[in-house]
């Protein structure tokens, strides 16, 4: 596996731990599972967490718009799975997956280029 894939995967790892510490920390707090209403409310609470909001959503939007163009382009397959990755767990940890999936078929197509010359 190549140093960038391992880059990515460790992503996909913090990407995963480091919301649901919080988002477990949340559910503690309040109970009751977790809920919506209260997690959105409490996100929106000041003007410099409404700013990480926003510019977390836009950066969410163009990374899954180019996430789709991209898997179409280079045959992924299952590009789904990504969107339910981003809303159950996080886009922190479907983004970095999205790109170690995508550099691994790069690798690979660039095997078989290699390999036909």
């Amino acid at each position: 596996m190549s140093a960038v894939r391992i880059l990515y995967l460790l992503l996909t790892v913090a990407g995963l731990v480091m919301p649901w510490y919080f988002n477990l920390q949340f559910m503690a707090q309040y109970g009751d599972g977790f809920n919506l209403d209260q997690f959105i409310a409490d996100s929106s609470l000041n003007a410099a967490s409404k700013s990480l909001g926003w510019d977390l959503m836009v950066a969410c939007i163009a990374g899954l718009c180019w996430m789709f163009f991209e898997s179409r382009r280079l045959g992924l397959r299952f590009f789904w799975v990504y969107i339910v990755l981003t809303f159950g767990v996080a886009f922190a940890f479907a983004f970095p997956l999205f790109l170690f999936v995508r550099q691994g078929k790069l690798e690979s197509i660039e095997q078989t280029t290699n390999s036909l010359s």
